[in-house]
């Protein structure tokens, strides 16, 4: 018996159509981008985009990497981050204006912190002991934290579900 796939739908920020899926690779396997939910002790280590504001750290998967590999190296560019564990959680697909982007999501613990003479687009590391529930209206945020991703992924790590999986 096949196992019942789980798909959400919905708008992005910029009103984009959104496609989040929890199952392996629904979109591609070689996905263009990746998105890492960071904790760092009991604190969720995000970064300060220098255009964007406060997100998880992200980016483009380089050619000749994997996605993982991309998350493990988008962490300790943007927040000096070591991952100790990191586990794939999901996958979205944006249906943009400017073309479509399919991103892997991560979940990271992170060993240690080290200081760096730049994190690139951003500016480091930010510690937070809790996201914000409703992040949309509050423009210390990025775009990227203002939709259902976020809320659909913090759910799926908060229930346990993540750890389930393993």
């Amino acid at each position: 018996m096949k196992a019942v796939e789980i798909m959400y739908t919905f708008k992005d920020y910029y009103h984009n159509e959104v496609k989040l899926s929890f199952d392996d690779h629904p979109f591609s396997n070689k996905p263009k981008h990746v998105w890492v939910i960071c904790k760092f002790n009991d604190d969720w280590l995000l970064t300060r985009h220098k255009d964007r504001g406060l997100e998880f750290p992200g980016g483009k998967v380089e050619k000749g990497e994997t996605a993982q590999e991309a998350a493990v190296r988008e962490v300790m560019e943007e927040t000096g981050g070591t991952i100790d564990s990191i586990r794939y959680i999901g996958q979205y697909y944006v249906a943009g204006k400017g073309g479509n982007i399919i991103k892997n999501v991560y979940f990271a613990e992170i060993k240690e912190l080290i200081p760096q003479d730049t994190y690139y687009e951003t500016e480091g590391p930010v510690m937070l002991k809790k996201v914000p529930e409703n992040v949309r209206q509050n423009k210390l945020y990025s775009f990227i934290m203002k939709d259902g991703v976020l809320s659909y992924c913090m759910e799926f790590i908060n229930i346990g579900l993540l750890k389930k999986r393993l």
